[in-house]
Order: C-alpha cells, then sequence, then structure tokens
C-alpha cells in the first residue's frame, strides 16, 4: 500500500477527520488532502506525530506494513 493509502486508512481507522488531523499535527487540512491523494508527502516530523498519534512505528507509516 502507498503512503498516501495508508495516512487515510489510519486516519478513518482512527475516526478523525483531515481538519483534526491537521490540527493535531499544527499543519493545514490542505495539506493532509495534498498526502492522501498522493500529491505530496509528509515531512519526517509529520511522520513521527502521525506514528504517536496512531500507534505504529514510522515504518508503518512509510511503507504501510505491520
Amino acid at each position: 500500500m502507498e503512503i498516501n493509502n495508508c495516512i487515510r486508512n489510519l486516519r478513518v481507522e482512527k475516526g478523525i477527520t483531515q481538519t483534526e488531523l491537521a490540527e493535531f499535527l499544527h499543519t493545514s487540512q490542505d495539506t493532509i488532502s495534498l498526502w492522501e491523494r498522493g500529491k505530496s508527502l509528509p515531512d519526517v516530523k509529520a511522520v513521527i506525530a502521525k506514528s504517536k498519534l496512531f500507534d505504529v512505528k514510522t515504518d508503518y507509516i512509510l511503507c504501510c506494513e505491520k
């Protein structure tokens, strides 16, 4: 699975909106949308923050393998 689908799936499984994820990561909803559409990639700080929020390893977010 590609990183954009992984980010979306984790967000949906957690039951949060793009806006809520953006607020947690101190970014914009547009940025989250770009990540989920595969138009942009998150930086290292965002990957680490998402791994903490979703309680998964950073490798999972990058490769989507548990």
